[in-house]
């Protein structure tokens, strides 16, 4: 099989208009949460992504009717036929996502079989918050290697709560346990709850579909079981990472973007660390001559400055914008500073921007960021989706090209990042390194180059 990989090169300052696509973190559980309701269910603005594909796959296989219209983004799923719950491993293997089907089978059937998940290498990812909070809400779970078979429990003995108690305000977990306890008899309470926009947009389809949900001060979501749910029509929100990127590649390259209908209540605390660094960000109805039209504009500055992040659960700062941001911090003046609370391995990408000349120090989970003038063109390989990114914004500045492997995470998580970045003047291509490619230039025109 011929090698894939992004070629980047040393480009000119990005400018231009782009729209978002729908939030990878978003469609996935909202695709799974068609399953509580029979019959046929469109939703727009959906990303053509690896795992968007995937999570199709998985469908498919419990019986669900697909059709995904590429072009216009609409993706329609039939789940009158499901009549499985069962979810091979080599589906569930292949991203984290999947385990978020367990939710919805036991709600509509009262039962499910999965094998444990997989996906990138940022960190060990345990579900046991989807276990226990299963556990506490009357599920039975029995482990069958490579399975995970799961009932809904009727031994009198085993106590069924009403109020679910997060350790931690994991968004997967949330959003399994609601998915489930819409269904099911009664009143939940899901305490410590997280409540990320992807979380609110699932919200806003399960009410949509007939679910009585509510969320309330404290972290709480209150559930109000209902006997039925409905198909409906939903366009998912925007993808606030994209638009992370997006703003970042014009802040690196010393550029301008606009992004018309970017959500800025969804990045707030980017948006300031944006600010902080030295660089114009205009959001809502804010106009000006440069930028006529609504969303979030940005024009970079020349000299940003030193910055300090902690990553944290919403509205804390977004652990999958770390490594993009981090691109950038190493090209402003003086010392920046990362502390990953979220996950464990989410600093593998520090050894690659080193690579390129980055001046970076790791203890611990803080790295230290001194500002260097110049990057440098270098082989790469990219660990994570969000690492893939960080990695393909640095080649966009760097001195020469940067070859990036490990691009399957990059088709993973965005729907042709790589062509919205061209489009704004950006020199970045993927390719096969076994074939003469047609590698497309900025300006649109094609240039036949043999890669070694």
């Amino acid at each position: 099989m011929s090698e894939r990989f992004l070629l980047v090169k040393q480009s000119q300052p990005l400018h231009g208009t782009v729209e978002l696509t729908g939030a990878k973190n978003a469609v996935l559980v909202i695709i799974a949460s068609l399953l509580l309701a029979e019959g046929k269910s469109t939703l727009y603005s959906v990303p053509n992504s690896a795992d968007v594909r995937c999570f199709i796959a998985l469908m498919t296989e419990l019986g669900a009717l697909v059709h995904f219209d590429v072009k216009l983004k609409a993706l329609t799923i039939d789940t009158t036929m499901v009549n499985s719950i069962e979810v091979s491993p080599e589906i569930m293997n292949k991203m984290r996502a999947s385990i978020l089907v367990m939710g919805p089978l036991l709600a509509r059937f009262g039962k499910a079989r999965v094998a444990l998940p997989g996906g990138c290498l940022i960190g060990a990812r345990p579900i046991n918050y989807h276990l226990q909070g299963f556990r506490k809400l009357g599920v039975s779970l029995i482990e069958d290697k490579p399975f995970l078979s799961a009932s809904i429990s009727t031994d009198s003995s085993n106590p069924i709560h009403d109020r679910v108690i997060l350790e931690y305000p994991s968004v997967g977990a949330t959003e399994n346990l609601l998915m489930y306890a819409t269904l099911k008899p009664g009143e939940t309470v899901i305490v410590n709850a997280a409540l990320e926009p992807e979380v609110l947009d699932l919200i806003d389809i399960l009410n949509k579909m007939g679910a009585k949900i509510y969320c309330e001060p404290g972290q709480l979501i209150r559930i109000i079981g209902v006997n039925k749910l409905n198909p409906v029509e939903h366009t998912v929100i925007p993808d606030r990472l994209e638009a992370g990127a997006l703003l970042l590649a014009a802040c690196i390259t010393k550029g301008s973007v606009h992004l018309p209908n970017a959500r800025a209540d969804h990045m707030d605390l980017f948006l300031e660390k944006l600010r902080e660094m030295g660089h114009e960000v205009y959001v809502g109805t804010h106009q000006t001559p440069l930028f006529p039209l609504l969303g979030i504009s940005l024009k970079a500055c020349q000299n940003p400055q030193g910055v300090s992040i902690k990553t944290g659960p919403y509205p804390g700062f977004p652990t999958d914008l770390q490594a993009p941001l981090m691109t950038a911090m190493a090209l402003s003046k003086d010392i920046s500073t990362v502390e990953e609370t979220v996950f464990e391995n989410r600093l593998m990408h520090v050894k690659e921007l080193t690579k390129l000349g980055a001046q970076i120090t790791v203890e611990g989970q803080k790295a230290t960021i001194r500002g260097v003038e110049k990057l440098y063109g270098t082989e790469l390989i990219a660990t994570d989706i969000r690492a893939s990114c960080g990695l393909a914004l640095a080649g966009l500045i760097a001195i020469g090209e940067t070859k990036i492997g490990g691009v399957h995470h990059w088709e993973r998580g965005y729907d042709k990042l790589e062509e919205k970045l061209r489009f704004m003047g950006g020199n970045i291509n993927l390719i096969e390194a076994s074939n003469i490619d047609n590698l497309m230039l900025p300006n649109g025109e094609l240039l036949k180059k043999r890669i070694a």
